[in-house]
């Protein structure tokens, strides 16, 4: 598979990039998901008190 999703969103138009928002949505909402969406929302909470890595931390 050659195309990439970056590939179909450059073709849609705005109401169906919506459209496909709203079903990435539901599927992130499923349970296969939920330890990925407590480590986002966890790191939501690290990046707004400000616990960021720098760019040396990250590529030691």
């Amino acid at each position: 598979m050659n195309e990439t999703l970056e590939f179909y969103l450059q073709h849609l138009d705005k109401k169906d990039k919506e459209k496909l928002f709203k079903f990435a949505k539901e599927l992130f909402k499923q349970k296969k998901y939920s330890k990925l969406r407590k480590e986002i929302e966890e790191r939501r909470e690290e990046i707004k008190k400000g616990e960021v890595l720098t760019h040396e931390e990250v590529w030691k």
